[in-house]
């Protein structure tokens, strides 16, 4: 079981980015699958979750109207596109899904990530100002 976390990298304010999250040896669309990011200095934030069964979203307030998080069953990966980033969304990203079936996406954000079983390597996100 694998996530991998990709689509990072330095961007401008104002401009857009969008993360994968590629999953192996399960199927993503039977898990709640997470974004979370943490800022040097920072406890980790859930960003935006997605519940399995009836998909959900959540997203933190701060990201709302900005980020989208999508789910492709055919292609078992995960996307958040970020756009109209901002300096204060720099921060390392991480995809992490949990098969739980009575916790959902909004419980798992708020909680940080707490619990949630598979988490994928990060990717960095600089953006300038």
């Amino acid at each position: 079981v694998q996530l991998q976390a990709s689509g990072g990298g330095l961007v401008q304010a104002g401009g857009s980015l969008r993360l994968s999250c590629a999953a192996s040896g399960f199927t993503l669309d039977a898990y709640t699958i997470g974004w979370f990011r943490q800022a040097p200095g920072k406890e980790r934030e859930g960003v935006s979750c997605i519940s399995s069964g009836d998909g959900t979203p959540y997203y933190v307030d701060s990201v709302k109207g900005r980020f989208t998080i999508t789910r492709d069953n055919g292609e078992n990966t995960v996307y958040l596109q970020m756009n109209s980033l901002k300096p204060e969304d720099t921060a390392v990203y991480y995809c992490a899904a949990d098969a739980y079936p009575y916790y959902s996406g909004t419980y798992y954000c708020s909680v940080g990530g707490s619990g949630m079983d598979h988490w994928g390597k990060g990717t960095q996100v600089t953006v300038s100002s």
